[in-house]
């Protein structure tokens, strides 16, 4: 089993799941989250008002970025067809695309039946 983890711009958090959907991953987890990468955040890609926390004061850069963080828990064979989704949606060629990683996945249960392992996902 593996965990798959997206780091997304906001408006793609909708296409990614009609996407993952499409290929029969209904469940996924999306949270809210600030970051950056190596560009140190381009204030002028984001279209929204800015808090001033955000800001880093020098020109054009940013503390935070706001991303989203998707996380979907895969089968061992379905990793490259999971990521081949996300990355199709999501690659514009430009800097903040966002990253992917994938992550082996020690086990898991579900809850209501205790299920565990491969049949928990």
């Amino acid at each position: 089993m593996k965990e798959i983890i997206a780091i997304i711009r906001p408006k793609k958090v909708g296409p990614t799941r009609n996407a993952l959907e499409q290929l029969g991953f209904n469940s996924m987890t999306a949270t809210a989250v600030l970051g950056r990468g190596a560009q140190r955040g381009i204030a002028s890609e984001v279209r929204a008002e800015l808090s001033p926390e955000l800001l880093a004061g020098n020109a054009g850069g940013m503390k935070y970025v706001p991303k989203r963080l998707v996380s979907i828990m895969v089968h061992d064979f379905d990793v490259d067809k999971v990521v081949k989704a996300i990355i199709e949606v999501n690659q514009t060629s430009q800097i903040g695309d966002g990253k992917i990683f994938v992550c082996t996945l020690e086990d898991a249960i579900r809850v209501r039946t205790q299920e565990r392992g491969e049949s928990a996902v």
